[in-house]
This record gives structure tokens, sequence and C-alpha cells, in this order.
């Protein structure tokens, strides 16, 4: 079959787009033709390896330039972007006929499902409904920004509603898409599985993720600053970049921990900072599912988390294989982090299980499910 992703980008160092190209190429590597459509940015080199057998296309949109301006300037410079990228993206369709058109969920939902090219339309979320596009961030702008963000939900819905199917991470998402469009539950799948398992012996825990609001870095650190005073000689490393570095460093230096919580760059070898740490903690007020979760797990270690909307809860086996603790309660995330550092037999049986658990991500067992699903929607 030939399917098509439409998407912002494909260069940044996040979740989001490692999840696309990792699909693209595995559906590339198995028969199918595949194109990944991005409106601008794909001339700076992609993080993540992308298969020769995958074709990417640059439309060239820059929405970026609608910034820095006015309300009403902005209106204005936007509908004409998307008015080309509309144009664009329908002479695209028509000329390379896809079987399968997949939008995740960004502007061209807007108009994606009126394109009578044949394709079937499919959408994949990959953030917990009250937070998509971050309209919860734009409802707390003042009066005028909260009507936008309530036009723009439900202009989000009425699109979806249309759409062939809705694709979503978890099943707490779905019920919450329920009524408004056809949900089909499909988890994301390991990156990767490595070969040896961390020790779980080092003192030190780990964070992965991108530095926003999404990731609750303020509890992070406050949840830190209590482990700390019960155990000074564990250290904390992140590892990522993003808005709202600078704040992070601002939080560690003002909790006087600049010694124990250590700030890395992104890497590629992610896999073997995993490998070296003995917990993985987390402190999201929101996610999609959650990635770093099933990495962590792979590598053994037993990961502490806020039960956030969602995905935490669907990977975690609590009181197994890691910890789920009361939502945004840093008092009791650092609890479950001593007792783990407390308890190196608790800590390395709960890495080994969650090193089994979480084998039934496997790439195989859950890519079969996107191409049941493609088959079934051609059909």
């Amino acid at each position: 079959m030939k399917v098509l992703y439409a998407v912002e980008s494909v260069n940044l160092r996040a979740g989001f787009d490692r999840i696309v190209i990792e699909k693209a190429n595995y559906l590339a590597e198995h028969g199918s033709e595949v194109i990944i459509c991005v409106t601008s940015h794909v001339l700076a080199k992609p993080f993540y390896p992308i298969s020769e057998k995958v074709k990417v296309i640059d439309l060239n949109i820059d929405f970026h330039h609608q910034y820095n301006h006015s309300l009403l300037i902005r209106a204005y410079i936007y509908k004409k972007l998307m008015c080309r990228y509309r144009r664009e993206l329908s002479s695209l369709l028509n000329s390379e006929h896809p079987d399968i058109v997949i939008t995740s969920l960004g502007r061209e939902i807007d108009f994606i499902t009126d394109i009578d090219d044949g394709s079937v339309k499919v959408g994949e979320s990959h953030i917990a409904k009250k937070y998509i596009r971050d309209l919860h961030l734009m409802e707390q702008r003042g009066f005028i920004y909260r009507m936008l963000a309530r036009y723009w939900r439900k202009k989000v819905e009425k699109a979806a509603g249309k759409l062939n199917a809705l694709v979503l991470l978890t099943q707490q998402d779905a019920d919450a898409w329920a009524g408004i469009t056809k949900t089909v539950v499909i988890p994301n799948s390991l990156p990767f599985y490595p070969s040896t398992s961390s020790t779980c012996d080092n003192k030190q825990a780990l964070f992965v993720g991108r530095f926003n609001e999404q990731k609750g870095l303020e509890y992070l650190v406050d949840t830190w600053a209590k482990v700390h005073r019960r155990h000074p000689d564990w250290t904390l490393h992140l590892y990522g970049n993003g808005e709202q570095k600078d704040m992070l460093e601002q939080l560690v230096n003002d909790a006087k921990l600049q010694d124990v919580v250590i700030i890395h760059e992104p890497t590629l070898q992610i896999m073997d900072r995993y490998l070296e740490s003995s917990i993985f903690v987390l402190t999201s007020r929101f996610e999609g599912f959650a990635m770093v979760l099933l990495e962590a797990m792979a590598c053994g270690l037993p990961v502490v988390s806020f039960d956030c909307p969602w995905g935490p809860s669907d990977i975690i086996k609590n009181g197994e294989d890691g910890f789920l603790v009361e939502y945004l309660n840093t008092n009791k995330e650092a609890e479950r982090i001593c007792q783990l550092i407390e308890n190196p037999q608790l800590r390395k049986t709960m890495g080994t299980n969650a090193r089994i658990n979480i084998r039934r991500y496997e790439r195989d067992t859950v890519m079969k499910q996107w191409t049941e699903l493609f088959k079934k929607l051609r059909n």
C-alpha cells in the first residue's frame, strides 16, 4: 500500500518525530511505499535516521512567520498560509494517489477530509485530548484567547468526526473522544530492547524528556529536593532541551541542587544512559503515552511516575515493575523513590519485572495492529 504522513516537521529531538519516523521506516522496510510530507524544516538534518526507502517532501510553508505580530495581523498571515497549505497538499495527494493519509491532528485536520483524492483519512493523536495543540495554555491567557481555544477545540472535534478512524494511544483517551469519531487504540512500540540490563547498582536516577510545561519540571526538582534530604549521595541526571531550560536551571540553583541534579543535552546514546542508571522518574502534568517509560523499562529500570492523564497507568503495573503515585503529589513521589533507594533488592526485582512486562509493546506486535487497520479501512 501507499501511505502518506502529513506532519509539521521531522527534525526535532522529540518523541513524536521519532515515533513517526520509526513507523514510516518499518512500513517502508516491509513493502509499503511511504511518504512523509512536512510543512517546513526538512532541510535541517533529522535527529533520528530516516530509511532511504521513505520519501520526504517539504512544502516549505513557514507557519512561524505569523508570530511576533498583533492578533489581527497573525490571523491574516495564518489564513494566507493555510490557503497555501491546502492548495499544495491537495495537489500532492492528487498526484501521488496514496491509499492511506495520516494526520496527527495538526493544521491539515481543518481540510484534509475534504480533499477528494480517493484515500482513506486516518488521524493519530499523540497527546491527551484536553491538551491537544496546547489549547489548555491558550485558555489561561484571558477571555479572548479562551474563546479562541474553545472555537479551535470544536473545530478540531468537528473535523475529526469526518475521519475514517482516529487512532489513540490509550483507552482513556479513546473514551474522551467517544461519540465524536470512530476510535481505535494502538499504543506506541518499543524503540529498542537492549541485550543487557541495568544492574540498578549505581546511585543515580534519570529523567529524559523535553523541558516544557507538560513535563512538570518544577515538580521534578521539588521531588528530588525531598529525596536529597534523605539520600544526599544519589544524583538525578536530566537529558533534554526545550523552552523551559532556563527556568529549570534556575529551579535547580534556587534549591541548591546543582551538584546533584545534572542537566545534559539530548544524546543519540540515550540507551547507554538508561543502562547506567537505577531508577527512572517522571512528573508529567499529562502524557500521550510516555515513551520514556517503555525505554527505561526495556533497560531494566523500575519507574516512578505521577498517575497523570494518560499513559503511565497503561504501562506501569503498580507495585510490580514500578510505582504510580497520586497526581502532582511530590511527597508521595519522593517517598516511592526513597523506598527503591533503601531497598536494593526491591529495586532490582522491579527492574527485572519491568524488562519482562514491557515486551508486550514489541514493534512487530504493535505494527501488525497498524497494518491490519489499514487493510480493514481500505476494504
